[in-house]
């Protein structure tokens, strides 16, 4: 069954409540990342509490800007009984984290989230197990530049302790009026989840699903081998499920979970082709691909793009490329510890 949608705000990020179904709100949150504007954290009003799918970054303002929506619907932050979050970003967990110490309101989150959350020392820097990775790209140079960027205080600072509970693949959120299943969707990190209001029409998406960009694929602590197999069958799964009502965390509600993850497939689809093309004229690392490909909906070159955004792309492509390994498109082997790509024969 899929949920009407609801009218919202033209400009999905304007401060607020927007109620999405029956019980059910928005509220965005603020985000010091300028690409990403804002995050939807759902308030879920129940006779035992509310209930909040994903906190927002924690810091002073959001913490206002939540505060301030939560009491135009007739509650206070002491009211939140408890966090579900979809992954450990810290626009999605840290703020739940900050709220429990002041309020010792119950966190869980997926448990495939565990082996980044107590592996994460801002010691090590901000992506360490990415600086290992792009010198395997043969990204040296960026990999440097990665690895000397310091840690922002806001961030060496925040919140990153483990929940008071583990979600787990398959298990049910009983709540006073509604149930919430919980499905594992490892990819975008390995361990977020989706939770899915079967009754009401509504899929709590996190970043699994976004309506307007496709998702960073294995941006943390401890990624795992193989972050876009992981991601391309974790949308299979929700795409076999009835359509629901799309609740993104980045972005507006959208009325089809279905034809969404089908554009999504499909931009894949053409990226796993580009990148197999890449290697085909000669590219033989994921590197030296991504440099001959362009970036964004402006197409971009890979110079074009920040040290951050040049990580992100470099570590897409080698995704790509492992998934095209994997399939027997590609050879890959490795070699002086760079892995390198051909073309099978």
């Amino acid at each position: 069954m899929t949920a009407p949608v609801v009218e919202q705000p033209t400009d999905w990020t304007e401060p607020g409540a927007h109620q999405v179904a029956p019980g059910v709100h928005r509220i965005p949150l603020a985000l010091p990342i300028p690409s990403l504007h804002a995050v939807n954290v759902y308030v879920i009003e129940d006779a035992e509490g509310l209930v909040l799918v994903d906190s927002g970054w924690a810091m002073p303002d959001t913490r206002t800007a939540m505060e301030s929506a939560i009491r135009t619907l007739g509650h206070r932050l002491e009211d939140v009984s408890q966090f579900l979050v979809t992954h450990a970003h810290w626009d999605h967990y840290s703020q739940a984290l900050s709220l429990r110490e002041s309020f010792g309101t119950r966190v869980r989150i997926g448990r495939g989230e565990r082996p980044s959350i107590e592996a994460f020392d801002a010691k090590r820097g901000m992506h360490p197990r990415q600086v290992e990775l792009l010198r395997r790209c043969g990204a040296d140079e960026l990999a440097d530049e990665i690895a000397g960027r310091p840690v922002d205080r806001s961030e060496r600072d925040l919140p990153h302790n483990a929940p008071d509970a583990w979600l787990d693949d398959g298990q049910r959120v009983d709540l006073a009026a509604r149930g919430l299943d919980v499905f594992a969707t490892p990819g975008h990190t390995r361990g977020h989840i989706v939770l899915r209001d079967a009754g009401a029409g509504l899929l709590f998406a996190g970043d699994h699903i976004l309506p307007h960009i496709t998702p960073s694929i294995g941006l943390e602590t401890e990624p795992e081998p193989k972050p876009l197999r992981s991601y391309l069958e974790s949308l299979r799964i929700v795409r076999d499920m009835p359509d629901t009502l799309l609740l993104p965390a980045h972005g507006p509600v959208r009325p089809s979970v279905h034809t969404r993850i089908d554009e999504l497939l499909e931009h894949h689809a053409e990226r796993l082709d580009a990148a197999a093309a890449q290697v085909r004229a000669g590219h033989g690392t994921a590197f030296e691909a991504a440099a001959a490909m362009t970036w964004t909906r402006r197409r971009r070159t890979l110079d074009d793009l920040d040290a951050f955004s040049r990580m992100l792309a470099v570590l897409e492509i080698e995704a790509h490329l492992d998934v095209l390994a994997d399939r027997g498109v590609l050879d890959a082997h490795d070699e002086d510890g760079v892995r390198r790509y051909a073309a099978r024969r």
